[in-house]
């Protein structure tokens, strides 16, 4: 790599930092140029099968995703995801990151017979480079069982879950935050099953966690207030329904 080529990957990487700030401060249009600026960049001046060019491309692809500007986010991730492919090799985080990204946009656009296949190649890079015990194949397994609990296929969601419960605990144990989310998930599901009895112990678990770990004033808690509350108002648990529900609005209120 010459000189100019360093000096220009160096104002790309810089760029796409200042993307990230500026979304996180709630300046999209900033971002969105600044995405637009560092793609523009990679384009002119490095070869468009650099890895830098396919990591402009995602993060631009990222913010229309995340604007719901749907229809112009696919084509970039596509365009990374062959790159990516060709360039990196199907074993790279990288590309394992743009199989989930386009996985993710497939999902909230509710094409989820395309989203299935690449949460599945996802899963499958993660199980063969990472291990079944690292979190990031939990969280794969945790992708593919929420697009089955959205597809109704409830059957193949519950082990998925069950697996990456499982491994979380092992891993993480049962003080994370990402611990709380499988049991919330698994607790969803179960109660999108009829399963209520089931529910509500995770659900129980989750909010407990979430109190110590997070705190009263932290969102994820009043999530957690108002999934038991629901719970158990189909169970007929009135009195405790009500009770959860008010501390939830209490909460919500503070924010």
């Amino acid at each position: 790599m010459n000189f100019f080529t360093q000096e220009i990957v160096e104002e790309i990487y810089w760029l796409n930092q200042e993307v990230y700030k500026a979304y996180q401060e709630g300046q999209y249009k900033q971002a969105l140029d600044l995405a637009q600026q560092a793609c523009t960049l990679a384009q002119q001046y490095l070869d468009i099968e650099h890895p830098d060019y396919a990591s402009s491309l995602n993060n631009l692809a990222w913010l229309y995703d995340s604007m719901g500007r749907w229809a112009e986010a696919e084509p970039l991730y596509q365009e990374a995801l062959e790159i990516q492919q060709r360039v990196l090799g199907t074993e790279h985080p990288k590309y394992d990151a743009s199989l989930n990204n386009l996985a993710e946009l497939y999902k909230s656009m509710g094409r989820w017979t395309e989203a299935e296949p690449l949460y599945q190649e996802a899963l499958e890079i993660r199980q063969r480079v990472l291990g079944t015990e690292h979190p990031d194949y939990a969280i794969s397994l945790n992708n593919l069982a929420f697009l089955y609990t959205s597809m109704g296929r409830w059957a193949e969601a519950e082990p998925l879950y069950r697996e990456a419960l499982e491994i979380r605990q092992r891993v993480l144990g049962t003080e994370h935050p990402d611990y709380a989310i499988s049991l919330n998930n698994l607790a969803f599901l179960y109660t999108s099953m009829g399963r209520l009895t089931e529910a509500a112990p995770l659900y129980r678990e989750a909010l407990e966690i979430r109190q110590r770990v997070l705190g009263t004033e932290h969102l994820d808690y009043a999530t957690s207030l108002i999934n038991l509350a629901s719970v158990y108002k189909c169970l007929g648990r009135w009195a405790e329904a009500e009770s959860l529900y008010r501390e939830a609005l209490e909460a919500l209120l503070k924010e």
